[in-house]
């Protein structure tokens, strides 16, 4: 069996990436993050413990769909707080909406950043994110550490 050469195999994860944002950003399904007051739980939740049980760079809480880019100290620490990050803005989100069950989908869509130039391309997709799905200012909330 042949081994694909590193740099096609970045670009068929970027196109792959790229495809499945795309979808997100033409905003099917419900919007309820659109409505700040549940985006704002959303938002402050990823800011919680951000300097203690991990460093947020960037993110953005989009109508539909949320970017995050941060950083954990090990892969456990991950996992842990993403399920507890689920857990706890469902739980609001859905005595908001008085409604009960799932709220965010069983998988997130994650990777390891392995370089500056990744890191440097998806600070400026998450920015630049609200822009092509064409929101305007608050049907988001956009966050970034300078």
């Amino acid at each position: 069996m042949h081994q694909l050469d590193a740099k096609l195999i970045q670009e068929f994860r970027l196109l792959l990436s790229d495809r499945w944002n795309d979808h997100l950003d033409e905003c099917h399904g419900a919007f309820v993050l659109r409505k700040p007051e549940l985006a704002k739980i959303v938002a402050d939740s990823l800011r919680f413990f951000d300097g203690d049980r991990y460093e947020v760079t960037d993110f953005v809480v989009m109508p539909n769909h949320v970017h995050l880019l941060v950083v954990f100290p090990d892969e456990e620490s991950l996992l842990k707080q993403c399920e507890s990050w689920k857990h706890f803005t469902a739980t609001k989100i859905n005595r908001v909406l008085r409604r009960t069950g799932r709220f965010w989908q069983y998988d997130g869509f994650d990777h390891l950043v392995r370089s500056q130039e990744q890191f440097d391309y998806l600070r400026t997709y998450i920015a630049n994110n609200p822009l092509r799905a064409k929101l305007t200012p608050g049907e988001f909330v956009h966050y970034t550490k300078v």
